[in-house]
């Protein structure tokens, strides 16, 4: 198994909390499914299906944070609502006013949230203890926050910090382009993103495209900047490295997944040797890529970032 993106925060390194003490304060947020009157839950799932709520394996702990969603749009409350209105206006002689028909709509969402589909979703979650890394496998930063938001409330204090570099990712990924020069262990790939810092923000991408050294630095001495960058980390794993410090489309390489072509005696065996092997690279993945953007600025553990708290 491989995370497909990476979401990356700080924690301390060596972080102190073992998964046995991790389970215990993850335990009260347990995924249940949702009540007929419910339209979302959230809660951590058991990562293999056995009980447990943290998958240990060489000192690395693995999550999965499940999410149930009931499917009520509001175009069909709308409609039945609207149904609704038109039977109380003959029946009352005149339409419903704004008040009524809000109290309209609130009665038929009670109605239809029995009746409503689910859809059932889950987020991976990798902490590295050993080396002070939260890495939660999301596409966007506001994804994460529901796994921060689980994660605070079960763990007081929880000491998360963002990740702070010297350079930013837009900054170096520019002159990686504009020098034609991928910093040591990484070389630049077919896709990239140019967009311009004005209003209208022209942007420029290359989807699979060889990237000729004096178009891109044409586009650049016009005032884009580089906002995404396809890299390959030491022939090994190729990823898109984005203007938020957000690693996306992860996937290792032939080389990598010929290199673990061990024979085991059972799946769980061959998740947990999937698993060292992932959280190792992406370990040394992110020290390297942290390096090029000249290294890791320290302000001190600061508290976690702000997150939108659940209603």
């Amino acid at each position: 198994m491989w995370f497909k993106n990476l979401q990356i925060y700080r924690l301390p390194a060596p972080w102190a909390m073992t998964s046995e003490q991790l389970e215990e304060a993850l335990a009260p947020q347990a995924f249940t499914p949702c009540t007929s009157l419910e339209l979302q839950r959230q809660g951590w799932l058991s990562p293999r299906d056995n009980g447990r709520l943290v998958h240990a394996v060489n000192r690395q702990m693995l999550l999965q944070l499940g999410t149930e969603k009931k499917l009520l749009p509001s175009s069909v409350i709308n409609q039945v609502a609207k149904a609704k209105a038109a039977e109380l206006e003959e029946q009352q002689g005149f339409k419903p006013g704004r008040k009524q028909m809000k109290e309209l709509k609130e009665q038929v969402a009670d109605e239809l949230l029995p009746r409503a589909f689910s859809i059932r979703s889950s987020t991976w979650v990798w902490i590295d203890p050993v080396n002070g890394w939260l890495v939660i496998d999301a596409g966007s930063a506001s994804k994460a926050e529901d796994v921060i938001r689980l994660l605070l409330k079960a763990i007081n204090p929880f000491p998360m910090d963002t990740l702070r570099v010297a350079f930013s990712p837009v900054t170096a990924m520019t002159e990686w382009l504009l020098a034609d020069e991928a910093p040591g262990g990484f070389t630049v790939d077919q896709d990239t993103e140019l967009r311009a810092t004005g209003e209208g923000k022209a942007t420029v991408r290359y989807v699979r495209h060889t990237l000729e050294a004096d178009d891109v630095r044409r586009h650049i001495e016009a005032g884009k900047q580089c906002t995404r960058l396809a890299l390959t980390w030491s022939d090994k794993v190729s990823f898109v490295l984005t203007e938020n410090l957000g690693i996306k489309r992860i996937a290792p390489l032939d080389v990598l997944k010929e290199s673990n072509e061990v024979t085991t005696s059972g799946d769980d065996e061959r998740f947990d040797a999937d698993m060292m092997l992932m959280t190792g690279e992406l370990a040394k993945l992110i020290a390297d890529l942290v390096a090029a953007l000249g290294g890791e600025v320290k302000e001190g553990m600061l508290a976690a970032p702000a997150v939108k708290q659940a209603a």
